[in-house]
Order: structure tokens, then C-alpha cells, then sequence
């Protein structure tokens, strides 16, 4: 990271989540240096200001104070050796090195000895700040199960590690312990805690068949869950791997500091070389001692703590207030990218609406109803998108067991083709029909319905509508990405014209374009970024991971979304609420009003008391101020991002601002009812 951080307290790689012993006796040490420091210190301004002993000379001063420095500023002047022989000659720890050991030497040793101890205070400030930020972070890190109760063949439990276990086995989960392994439920219910994923703290009940993750808590009976995935694929593992990578990632206010850094330091010090020797050739009563005390207090001044360490903090501090949240930012550079996203990309199935499909009606021709129902459900079954699972769990539900497949084929954007007992099965959307030349009834497309059209050996042979609900923060996100200014909400989705239609109305969406495949997505996206500052897509199947990866921010649903979705994300939202991008954008417009904040009280009153120094009207104590002061000012101001609540609110009243939606055009649509 920086220089400024020799404690270590601000490193960002490698977040722990354990605290270990050494590192525990390391910060206590610190402490107890800075308390000794502080002591002796105290002890010699009273012996020379209050006391005034005959006997406390200037070699007894130099011998006590001397004391004092050495457990605060020893650490300081070793590092500042390991940084000379790495190369990095003007780091924090020269500055406050030749600062204070000329202070020394003019005889100011309570200044020297105050400038290290009050740094000395600094840096366990930054560290106590820095393991705030990182609660929420290390919070999601504990959550990773050590252990796990595999059932055996033999019906005997086993405890292992969660590496251990293949995919297929069969795994307990008691009432209040963590599921350490992604799975399927097969008890017939049960009860989790998902707050450490999703960040929402309501209990959410699971039935048989249905998808359970790492991390969740098991709150009521004993469950026992079938591996659908190693330890390390885990949507928990992945996600654990994030938030390990972010903070490595640095904004660009980041990458400008540093570079900042390296060439303004360098600078201060020719600067202050100038100070010292320049007024020799223009003044008439050259002090070489009062010079040279003018050079030192700019050098304390000149450090660049405050901002080498506040910036990075506040960066930290968004991405844990973020995951606190339910989000994962990839990096900080998207967390600094996000406050300008003007247009907002939405896929509508599993993003703006649940996803969950269920069956409304049936109508069946040319052949038996439960032939036809039979051979589409065993087809189907080859799927895992969300309306082939509606039939599918609607065929199982009234107590029969799916045809065998002989042969499944997806086509993209369409449907599914394949050969069941003997059959040759299309079910799909109208599109699907067409590719192979099947007549259908053409009232079909005028359905608002989701609707799959059924063929059994090139015979059209009837349809099944299906319904999806729209969430319930759906309208709400909206409203919340319209307060914050974005110009564009846009849904793109690979659903009927009609459908898509109709719910852009009732959210109130710029635009709304259905039917698309995969590549028509790209397009749009394409198209559209060209007229957007930044663009945010968010989706969560397999199908978006092209377009998440083209968008200039891209977000990826970690609850229901795919894994590659997940993996191609730069955010993710971990509890599938389309709210979240609203808070996301608050989120990192709040951290980014607090890192120029930052900048701004650094370097304004730095300027201030640099000037004041050159011109040798602040002393050293005003240079401490000027550093060590401002850096805790710039720290306690970065540490606020963690109070903030950034919650959408759903009772509130949201208002469109800045600009009126054009309502969509009526349309006389034919329901499938109507149609019936």
C-alpha cells in the first residue's frame, strides 16, 4: 500500500479471518511502546518546565528524552532503514526520521519526542479504524464451515473437513449449525438463516428439491441435504475469494495519491534542503540553527500521511459497509465507477421479476393430454431454466415421475428439442416452432402470458402459459435509481414482446425490448453504451455472463444468479433484490464524498501551516497538528461510512426526478383466457 502504513494496519491483501497470537501481542506491544513514550515524555516536561532542576542539564535532557523517543521512534527511523534499502529513499518514515533527529540535535527534544509519539498515536488510530472497516469483511469470512456430519453408507455420521466431501453425498445439518457444502434439500422442509449471505435477516423456508447454500444456518430440525458441488465451487467459496481480492483492486483517486506521493515527496525535501541554505545568499543575519529548525517543522508538515492513509480507509470502508449490505464489490475501482453509472441495464426473469414460474393453464390437442404432458415434462427436466422447472415441478406434483430422456438439445433464446420414449419433443416459445416450420395457432403471439408451444413429431399439439411475479422492491428500485439521477432504466429480455411490455408499464422503465437472444442483448448493450457515461447491466443467468462482461459495470444475482453470471460480475448482489443497485450507487457516492473531503482538509491545512512554517511563524507543535492531527481528523471522517445506513426504505414515498417517463403506448392485448 502506502508508506504510511508500517504498522501494517492498513494492508489489504490477505484478510484474515482469525486473529492471530502474534499479531494479538504485536498490537498490545504497540500500545505499550506508545504509553511508555508518553510517560517519559511527561516526565521530562515537568522536570524542566515545572521542576527545573539545577541538575536537569542539557545531557540529562538528552539522556531521558532520549528514552522517550527511542519505543516510539525507533520502529520509525528501522523502517525507514528497510525502506532506504529497498529503494524507496523519501518515505513517511525518512520525513519524520531527519525531523526529528535534527530536532535533537538544535536541542527541541520534547518536540522530537512529541512528533513520534503523537505518529506513534496516529498509527494505532489507523489501525483501530482499519479493523472496523474490515468487521463486516471478516464477519462474511467466519461464516465458512470447519466441519461437516456426512452420512455413510451404512447409516453411520461421520465428521470431516468440508474439502473432503465428493458431490453426491449426503450431509446433516443440526438446528443452529452451518451448512458448509451447496445442495439439494431432501428433507421435506426447512428453516434458514440467511443473513451472512444475503444480508437480510428473515428466515427463509426451504422444501424438498430446492437449493440450499453455504453459509446458511439451519434455525429449526435436524436437515439433511444431497452435495451438488465441492467444497471450493461453493457460491460461499467464491464469493469468500472476492472479497478477498477487492481491496487489492484500487480506485483511480487511489492510483493518482500514489503516484502524487512519489513525486511530491522528493520535491519537500529539495524544498526544505532550499529553506535551510537559500536565505544564507539574502538575508543579512543568516542562523544556520533557526533555518534549519524552519526546514525540519515543513518536513513533519509535508508528510503525506493523512491522505496516504485516509484515501485507501475510506475505499475500505464503502466495500465492508457494502457487503454489509448484501453486495460485493470486486475491487474499489468499480465502487468508484458505480457513482456514475447514468444508464441501467436490467434483465427482467430472476432479476426483476422472481423467477419463479408457475403453471396456469394447459390446452392440449392431437394427442392424449397426459401422453403430451408427460413427454414435454421429461423433456424439460433436461433444462434448469426456471419455466421448464415450472412444468416440471407441476407434472411431479400431481404424482407422476418424468419420461426418460433419450436425447435433450437447449437452443438458446428458443426452447428445447429432444427425443422422449421414442418421440421426437419441441417445447419452447413460438420462435422454436418457427425455426422448424410447425404451424401454430397465430393467436398464440398475441398472449400477455409466458407461453410454451408444444410439438410431438412435427405436430403442433397444444400450450401451457405460465406466470412469474414481479418482485417486491421491483417498483421501489426504480423510483430509488430515478432519485439518484440515473437517466436510463432499460430491461432487456429474451420473453415475449408483450410481456416485456406490459411490465416495463408497470415499472415505469425508459425502454423495453423483448425477444432477444443472447447476441440481441449484445447489441443493445452495445448500442446503448454509446450514448451513456456508464452503464450498469444486471442479470443472473448463464445467457448474461456476455453482456455483464461488456457493460461497463456488470452485476451479477448471487442468490438465484448462475455461477458464470457470478464469476463475470464486478458486483454482486447477494440476496437478488433489485433494490440493491440503488444502494449500491448511494454506497459509493457516500465514499466517494468522503475520500475528497479527506483530500481537501489534508491538503488545505497543510498548504496553510506549510506556509506558515517556511516563513517560521509555526513551530513544531503546529507541524504536528498539520500531520499527525489532520491524519486522525481524515481517519475518524472515513470511519463514518460505517454508521451510515444505507437501507431503502420501503415505506417512504418515491418520486420520479429530473425527468417524466413517457407512458408506453396502450396496446389491445388478447389473454390466453380470451383466447380459450
Amino acid at each position: 500500500m502506502s508508506d504510511c502504513c508500517g504498522s501494517g494496519a492498513c494492508s489489504n491483501g490477505g484478510i484474515s479471518s482469525n486473529t492471530t497470537k502474534s499479531g494479538f501481542l504485536q498490537t498490545y506491544g504497540e500500545y505499550g511502546l506508545a504509553i511508555t513514550g508518553f510517560l517519559l515524555l511527561a516526565v521530562g516536561i515537568v522536570l524542566k518546565e515545572v521542576v527545573a532542576s539545577n541538575w536537569f542539564t542539557a545531557p540529562f535532557q538528552f539522556v531521558l528524552f532520549g528514552l522517550a523517543y527511542l519505543p516510539v521512534g525507533g520502529p520509525v527511523l528501522w523502517k525507514a532503514i528497510r525502506q532506504i534499502r529497498k529503494g524507496n529513499i523519501f518515505s513517511e518514515f525518512f520525513l519524520m526520521g531527519i525531523a526529528t533527529i535534527g530536532a535533537f540535535l538544535l536541542g527541541e527534544y520534547a518536540e522530537g519526542v512529541a512528533v513520534m509519539l503523537f505518529y506513534a498515536v496516529g498509527e494505532l488510530f489507523q489501525g483501530a479504524a482499519v479493523n472496523k472497516a474490515k468487521k463486516s469483511i471478516e464477519s462474511l469470512l467466519k461464516i465458512q464451515a470447519e466441519e461437516v456430519a456426512v452420512v455413510e453408507a451404512d447409516g453411520t455420521i461421520k465428521i470431516v473437513h468440508p474439502s473432503t466431501v465428493a458431490v453426491g453425498s449426503i450431509i446433516q445439518v443440526k438446528p443452529g449449525e452451518k451448512v458448509a457444502i451447496d445442495g439439494i434439500l431432501i428433507s421435506e422442509k426447512a428453516t434458514f438463516n440467511t443473513a451472512a449471505l444475503t444480508g437480510e435477516p428473515a428466515p427463509d423456508r426451504k422444501y424438498k428439491g430446492e437449493q440450499v447454500l453455504a453459509g446458511m444456518v439451519n434455525l429449526e430440525d435436524l436437515g439433511t441435504i444431497k452435495v451438488t458441488s465441492r467444497f471450493e465451487d461453493s457460491k460461499l467459496s467464491k464469493i469468500l475469494e472476492m472479497v478477498r481480492e477487492a481491496a487489492s483492486r484500487k480506485a483511480k483517486t487511489q492510483r493518482f495519491i500514489t503516484r502524487f506521493a512519489k513525486v511530491y515527496t522528493p520535491i519537500v525535501v529539495l524544498l526544505a534542503t532550499a529553506i535551510t541554505l537559500l536565505p544564507y545568499f539574502f538575508v543579512e543575519t543568516y542562523i544556520f540553527g533557526e533555518w534549519l529548525y524552519r526546514a525540519l517543522v515543513f518536513l513533519v508538515i509535508s508528510c503525506p500521511c493523512a491522505l496516504m492513509i485516509s484515501i485507501p480507509l475510506g475505499y475500505f470502508g464503502g466495500i465492508g459497509a457494502a457487503s454489509r449490505n448484501g453486495i460485493l464489490f470486486k475491487g474499489s475501482n468499480y465502487l468508484d465507477q458505480m457513482r456514475k453509472v447514468d444508464t441501467v441495464v436490467m434483465d427482467k426473469t430472476g432479476t426483476l421479476t422472481k423467477g419463479i414460474f408457475e403453471v396456469q393453464h394447459i390446452r392440449t390437442f392431437e394427442f392424449d393430454r397426459e401422453l403430451i404432458l408427460n413427454l414435454v415434462a421429461g423433456l424439460e427436466s433436461s433444462s434448469n431454466h426456471p419455466v421448464a422447472r415450472a412444468v416440471t415441478s407441476y407434472w411431479v406434483s400431481l404424482g407422476y415421475k418424468t419420461a426418460q430422456v433419450e436425447h435433450a438439445e437447449e437452443i438458446s433464446g428458443m426452447g428445447m428439442k429432444g427425443q422422449v420414449e421414442g418421440f421426437n419433443i419441441l417445447a419452447g416459445n413460438t420462435k422454436l416452432l418457427k425455426k422448424f416450420n410447425i404451424p401454430y395457432d397465430p393467436e398464440i403471439d398475441d398472449f400477455v402470458e409466458t407461453t410454451i408451444v408444444m410439438a410431438i413429431n412435427e405436430k403442433y399439439c397444444g400450450f401451457i402459459t405460465i406466470a412469474d411475479e414481479i418482485k417486491e422492491d421491483a417498483k421501489l428500485a426504480v423510483d430509488e435509481l430515478r432519485q439518484l439521477g440515473v437517466k436510463n432504466i432499460v430491461m432487456l429480455s429474451g420473453d415475449k414482446e408483450r410481456v416485456v411490455q406490459k411490465l416495463a408499464r408497470e415499472l415505469g422503465l425508459d425502454l423495453a425490448i423483448g425477444g432477444l437472444l443472447p447476441e440481441g442483448k449484445i447489441k443493445e448493450v452495445e448500442r446503448l453504451k454509446k450514448g451513456s457515461a456508464m452503464l450498469a447491466f444486471i442479470g443472473d443467468g448463464i445467457n448474461d455472463a456476455p453482456v455483464i462482461t461488456l457493460a461497463d459495470i456488470g452485476m451479477a444475482m448471487g442468490g438465484l444468479g448462475s455461477d458464470a453470471a457470478i464469476e463475470t460480475a464486478d458486483v454482486v448482489v447477494q440476496n437478488d433484490q433489485p433494490s440493491k443497485i440503488a444502494t449500491a450507487i448511494k454506497i459509493s457516492k457516500a465514499t466517494n464524498r468522503i475520500v475528497w473531503q479527506n483530500i481537501g482538509l489534508a491538503f488545505g491545512v497543510k498548504f496553510l501551516v506549510l506556509a506558515l512554517g517556511a516563513f517560521g511563524m509555526a513551530s513544531m507543535w503546529e507541524a504536528v497538528f498539520a500531520d499527525v492531527g489532520v491524519t486522525l481528523l481524515a481517519i475518524l471522517n472515513a470511519m463514518r461510512i460505517q454508521k451510515i445506513d444505507f437501507r431503502t426504505k420501503e415505506t417512504s414515498e418515491t418520486k420520479i426526478l429530473d425527468k417524466t417517463v413517457a407512458p408506453f403506448p396502450k396496446r389491445e392485448t388478447k389473454t390466453e383466457k380470451e383466447f380459450a
